[in-house]
């Protein structure tokens, strides 16, 4: 199969860049890819294509640009150009900007792919349906919201028109069956990134890290957590660092500095910008715990999957798709009130000051994230694409083995 990936990629910092890189990583090492085709954002630095591991052949055509009003064409222009067996979508609602008019547009290409005849799979990471809009920074006026969702309906039908839509959620494939009557939605788990080695659970000797790693501003905001942590410091003698790892979302630029400023200070609290994927895996292992300092959700939780893959404690909020996802897939962890520091000081004082407790949940994560390896999930999508190629040829539909 030659299979082109529309998706952002390492080193962009548009949204999904990570799951894009993991994709790639392991749809490369199926028997059945003879070559991918990387229909990737442009970018200044050339992109992250060191895998350890041999696989196919990897054609790069950078082509389309966040906020360009041409993606359309361009996108388009490259699938005619390297002519794929199918071609697989890396999406959500803002993929292709953050203005209105560039990120539906995006959004119009897997029903031109389908149009084209060629197979089209979309993932469908988050959908409107399950946003909060005004905590995700789209907008706090009840008219544009209405209007937002109007168009997100519209934008959405246009993304049903592939061949399949999956989702990593449950109750997305049952809303979208539901309100848009779709017989071709697929549940495909988010898979974890990374199965690395068991971790030892051991933590760096230095005070304990307690981490947010995301792009903040929008419906993920670091001041509940530095509040918390001062809560702590305030009834324990704990040796508590807080890293924010990460950098503003596109919605917020300026965000983190003005943390910076605000918090200036508060003592041991470490801002680390953009963490390069080398440096991911490090960043998590000296995590004491890792914190979602989130307002609202926006789809299945790639943080939770990277932290469960390391064997790390987490403290989240209990709301929306995190819940969910805690329950659907085996992961464990501290709830706390998404808007109350106390709630979270509480969460994190629990992980911090019990060992033997914060183990248990790293090790529960880590056996969860093991068992859904991105492996697993890629070869899922090669089962559907096979099955929407044969339907196409007129062929028996493919037995499933339930072994």
């Amino acid at each position: 199969m030659k299979l082109a990936i529309v998706t952002a990629f390492p080193p962009s910092k548009v949204t999904l860049t990570e799951y894009g890189y993991h994709l790639v990583k392991h749809f490369r090492l199926q028997e059945q890819v003879t070559e991918l085709i990387l229909i990737c954002d442009k970018t200044e630095g050339a992109k992250d294509l060191n895998f350890e591991e041999n696989g196919c052949k990897i054609t790069v055509k950078e082509c389309w640009s966040f906020n360009s009003y041409k993606n359309i064409f361009s996108v388009n222009k490259a699938l005619s150009e390297t002519k794929p067996d199918a071609v697989f979508f890396n999406l959500q609602f803002l993929k292709f900007g953050d203005k209105k008019i560039p990120a539906a547009l995006g959004l119009l290409l897997p029903a031109i792919c389908r149009l084209r005849g060629i197979p089209t799979i979309s993932l469908l990471h988050n959908i409107l349906e399950q946003v909060d809009l005004e905590n995700a920074g789209f907008t706090e006026n009840k008219i544009l919201q209405k209007i937002y969702n109007f168009i997100g309906t519209t934008l959405t039908r246009f993304v049903l028109a592939s061949d399949v839509v999956a989702v990593t959620i449950s109750k997305y494939v049952t809303i979208l069956e539901k309100k848009y009557k779709a017989k071709n939605i697929a549940l495909i788990p988010h898979g974890a990134f990374e199965t690395p080695p068991t971790p030892s659970y051991d933590l760096p000797k230095g005070p304990k890290q307690v981490m947010a790693f995301g792009k903040f501003g929008t419906y993920k905001k670091v001041e509940i957590l530095i509040e918390a942590i001062e809560i702590i410091r305030k009834r324990t003698k704990e040796n508590i660092e807080i890293v924010i790892a990460g950098t503003d979302s596109p919605n917020t630029p300026g965000y983190l500095d003005n943390v910076k400023s605000t918090y200036s200070a508060v003592e041991q609290i470490r801002f680390t910008g953009y963490v390069a994927e080398e440096d991911v895996e490090k960043i998590f292992r000296d995590s004491a715990v890792v914190v979602f300092p989130y307002t609202s959700t926006t789809g299945s939780s790639g943080v939770l999957h990277q932290a469960g893959s390391y064997g790390n404690a987490v403290a989240l909020p209990d709301l929306g798709d995190l819940s969910i996802l805690v329950k659907e897939e085996g992961y464990r962890g501290e709830f706390f009130d998404a808007d109350n520091p106390e709630s979270l000081a509480d969460a994190i004082q629990n992980i911090i000051t019990n060992d033997t407790y914060r183990r248990s949940l790293g090790h529960a994560n880590y056996t969860a994230a093991c068992s859904l390896p991105m492996s697993t999930i890629a070869e899922m999508y090669l089962d559907n694409f096979n099955q929407i190629i044969n339907k196409k040829a007129g062929l028996p539909e493919l037995q499933k083995d339930n072994a």
